[in-house]
């Protein structure tokens, strides 16, 4: 079954929820769709069903939507931001070649239906020394900061997303090599390196908090919670947002600035694009291009900040 299903209650066509299921399954079985992915192209969906099914007054389901509807739905709402449009439009594409595969539909309703464009906003990071703010900012008097001290520490030393960090296991982390085999989107596995000073803070939250934190209960989970269960990303989430304002950055910060600050600062100091594209994962590097942006913003604004006719 689904990870994320759950009923589909309102006024959404009977057909449509079955429809919605099977695409959400078919996903999920075929390539690996994360709960939080299922999860969004549900809620998509259903609101496009919804849509539907008031638009033809519950006489038909959704598999009976034209190019002419797909506009409409667009046209009635343009208010949304252009990436939740962009968004709703890509699941909606999906589904219904899921459909068209699955002989339920003939074409697909939203082919030659073009996206909104989309302004390339540059991703938030931080500088070298607020990280090392961030870094020193957890309690390690206590077992639990110094598991959130050395959750942060690996963070920014492998660039990997929270889901991937509060999901590893013992077995992932291989402290001998360096090294965490991290299974990504798509259950993609690739190896990351650690870099000494996270392996020191694994080797010390293992040697003196673990146990402490988990009394007698078995867990697998790498950095457990008090109930020997994984972290969630909500409350990792909490977590960065609190030491970030302990340590006086005051800037929106989330866990993905992290990953956002060791993709930057490798580029800073001359990595090269193709070898920050595999250690974050990325399947196309015109994802990890962004970085590059970023880079050169920071050095340009330095340029501005010190040289004398900046």
């Amino acid at each position: 079954m689904s990870p994320s299903r759950s009923i589909v209650a309102g006024d959404v066509h009977p057909a449509d929820a079955r429809l919605i299921d099977g695409f959400i399954d078919a996903g999920f079985l075929e390539r690996g769709l994360s709960p939080a992915t299922s999860s969004a192209y549900r809620g998509d969906l259903v609101h496009f069903c919804r849509w539907f099914f008031a638009k033809m007054e519950g006489e038909a389901g959704v598999e009976k939507a034209r190019r002419a509807d797909i506009l409409e739905f667009i046209s009635e709402h343009s208010h949304w931001p252009p990436r939740t449009l962009a968004r709703r439009l890509s699941a909606l594409r999906r589904f219904y070649r899921h459909l068209e595969r699955e002989g339920k539909v003939e074409g697909n309703p939203c082919d030659r239906v073009e996206s909104p464009r989309l302004g390339r906003s540059l991703p938030t990071t931080l500088s070298e020394t607020q990280v090392e703010r961030l870094l020193e900012a957890p309690d390690l008097d206590r077992p639990l900061g110094l598991r959130d001290r050395a959750m942060l520490e690996v963070l920014y030393a492998t660039g990997l997303r929270v889901s991937e960090l509060v999901g590893l296991s013992l077995a992932q982390v291989n402290l001998r090599q360096g090294a965490v085999r991290v299974v990504g989107k798509g259950g993609k596995e690739r190896l990351t390196p650690l870099g000494e000073p996270a392996i020191e803070w694994i080797e010390r939250f293992l040697a003196d908090a673990r146990s402490g934190i988990i009394g007698g209960l078995s867990s697998q989970a790498l950095f457990p919670t008090a109930l020997g269960k994984p972290m969630s990303r909500q409350a990792f989430w909490q977590m960065i947002r609190r030491y970030a304002l302990k340590a006086g950055i005051t800037d929106p910060i989330s866990p993905h600035t992290l990953r956002h600050a060791f993709a930057t600062h490798l580029l800073n100091h001359g990595v090269d694009l193709r070898v920050v594209q595999m250690l974050l994962g990325h399947r196309d590097i015109s994802t990890t291009q962004i970085y590059t942006h970023v880079a050169r913003e920071r050095l340009k604004n330095l340029h501005l900040e010190h040289h004398p006719r900046g």
